[in-house]
């Protein structure tokens, strides 16, 4: 299988705020070709893999009344999936969600060995950066927001060559790098 890490990020290259806040990402930027392009994106199927903090936030919106009136197929496709959290302190609680055991990298690996669909890891920068500095990333689907925070958290914790392998602009400005590491 493989790992793509999917990852809202501002220009300025942070996936969350000096205070650790990822409200940015999501406020004020109503497109509804973004918004179908979400969901599209959403319903490719496969496990989805978090860390602790993402899952909770997720698990906490995904099963709302809200979020199923805002975006019924995301929030049906979320429930549905197969859910990762690599977390040693959490019993997860959502539909279809387990904890991953054991060390990261090496059950990242036994299940890209596996057949399937792909993993998807969404927003869980820590997880990212364990995961790319690893060598198990696959692709890097980046959506960045016109907005520059001036600090933050990166995913990148030393430098990673990529390449470039699709690009999509949308109306409200986010504009979605997919990259890949060099070979």
């Amino acid at each position: 299988m493989r790992l793509r890490v999917f990852e809202s990020i501002s220009v300025d290259g942070y996936f969350t705020d000096a205070k650790g806040d990822i409200g940015w990402a999501h406020a004020g930027r109503e497109d509804a070709e973004f918004g179908a392009w979400v969901a599209s994106n959403a319903s490719r199927g496969g496990i989805l893999l978090f860390g602790r903090v993402t899952y909770q936030m997720m698990e906490a919106f995904w099963t709302t009344p809200a979020a199923v009136a805002q975006m019924p197929e995301v929030a049906r496709g979320m429930s549905a999936a197969r859910k990762l959290v690599a977390t040693h302190t959490l019993q997860p609680t959502w539909a279809n969600a387990e904890r991953l055991e054991g060390d990261l990298a090496a059950a990242v690996r036994a299940l890209k060995a596996e057949d399937g669909r792909g993993i998807t890891v969404l927003g869980s920068g820590s997880v990212v950066a364990q995961l790319g500095e690893a060598g198990l990333v696959d692709e890097y689907q980046l959506v960045v927001l016109p907005l520059a925070l001036g600090a933050g958290r990166t995913l990148f914790t030393k430098q990673a060559e990529l390449r470039l392998v699709d690009q999509r602009a949308f109306a409200c400005g986010n504009v979605v790098l997919t990259y890949a590491p060099k070979s």
